[in-house]
């Protein structure tokens, strides 16, 4: 095993309590088995950018915490930088970085700068050390104003980018997302996925990243892994998922005039409200950059929106690809 990332045979299986009346719960408690990741092997070579998507229950967010040492997996075999997870969890620690976007590692009360100051010292970082690290997240990630602030003070982007410099502080090789950007404004989205797409180039960290936007998956990473029902169902270069799967854009026009028409090839009306136009694009027959600059030419454009599929469908439409071939 060689590879920051390795996974054969994966397996973890919960066993869940079945309901029924207090007595028998108490005296002869019934479970099932719930498997939530099922015989997954894939390998991740250090500086690659991974994206691992599906839909909700899919897996993703066991298969992280098995390989960040949280969960013990039921079977397989798991290595993270020549490791095991749940039995050397303690060194891994030390080399690895984890951010759960419905959790938070900073003290809600208390400034950013006071929780870099203990994550300093719990990996022991001497104070040079300590000092250059910060200055260079400060300068990357635009920290300056915000360290000082209760974090319960800052935006949800403002706390996720002081949430991922204190996950980069101690200079991991692996760096595990799960739902970086949930609940982010476009621009807070952007600028969370150039900064983790930015650190990985210049430190060369490995990116394991789950998600429910296809914009992270198309802008932070390099390839994907797409998990449906605990199990592998396609692991592709982003660039082959993009002329595959992600075809169609859906656009939405806001301009002075009350409608606007615009016919062009694998362009479709989806909806139209006054001073409003919803489009759906095939990029294949017309690119972006053309039904922006047709919408120019054709109305006074006051605001314009570009919005990917949404993830659900993209699995759907490669589980009935993957199904149809079988």
């Amino acid at each position: 095993m060689g590879g920051s990332i390795e996974l054969h045979g994966l397996r973890k299986v919960f066993k869940v309590r079945e309901r029924g009346g207090v007595l028998r719960n108490l005296v002869r408690p019934r479970t099932r088995d719930v498997v939530a990741v099922d015989d997954v092997s894939f390998r991740i070579e250090p500086g690659e950018r991974v994206a691992f998507v599906g839909p909700n229950g899919a897996g993703k967010s066991t298969t992280l915490k098995v390989l960040s040492g949280i969960l013990h997996p039921t079977g397989g075999e798991t290595r993270v930088l020549g490791l095991v997870p749940w039995e050397q969890r303690k060194r891994l620690a030390y080399r690895i970085g984890t951010v759960f976007g419905q959790r938070s590692q900073l003290w809600q009360h208390l400034p950013a700068a006071d929780t870099l100051r203990l994550l300093a010292r719990v990996y022991d970082l001497d104070d040079a050390t300590y000092r250059r690290r910060l200055g260079d997240l400060v300068d990357a990630f635009d920290l300056g104003p915000l360290l000082e602030k209760p974090v319960r003070q800052l935006s949800l982007g403002q706390r996720m980018r002081c949430e991922i410099a204190a996950s980069l502080l101690h200079g991991p090789e692996v760096l595990f997302l799960d739902e970086p950007t949930i609940g982010l404004d476009v621009t807070a989205k952007a600028t969370i996925r150039d900064l983790v797409r930015d650190s990985s180039q210049r430190d060369g960290s490995t990116v394991l990243l789950t998600s429910h936007d296809t914009g992270d998956m198309e802008r932070v990473c390099d390839r994907v892994l797409v998990i449906h029902q605990g199990s592998i169902l396609l692991d592709r270069p982003i660039a082959d998922l993009r002329r595959t799967y992600i075809r169609r854009k859906v656009v939405t026009l806001l301009t002075a005039e009350a409608s606007v028409d615009l016919q062009l090839p694998g362009v479709t009306l989806v909806a139209q409200a006054p001073h409003r136009t919803v489009l759906e694009v095939d990029v294949e027959k017309t690119p972006i950059e053309a039904v922006v600059q047709a919408a120019l030419k054709a109305s006074r454009l006051r605001d314009l929106t570009v919005e990917d599929p949404p993830m659900e469908e993209i699995v759907q439409l490669i589980y009935a690809r993957a199904e149809g071939a079988a």
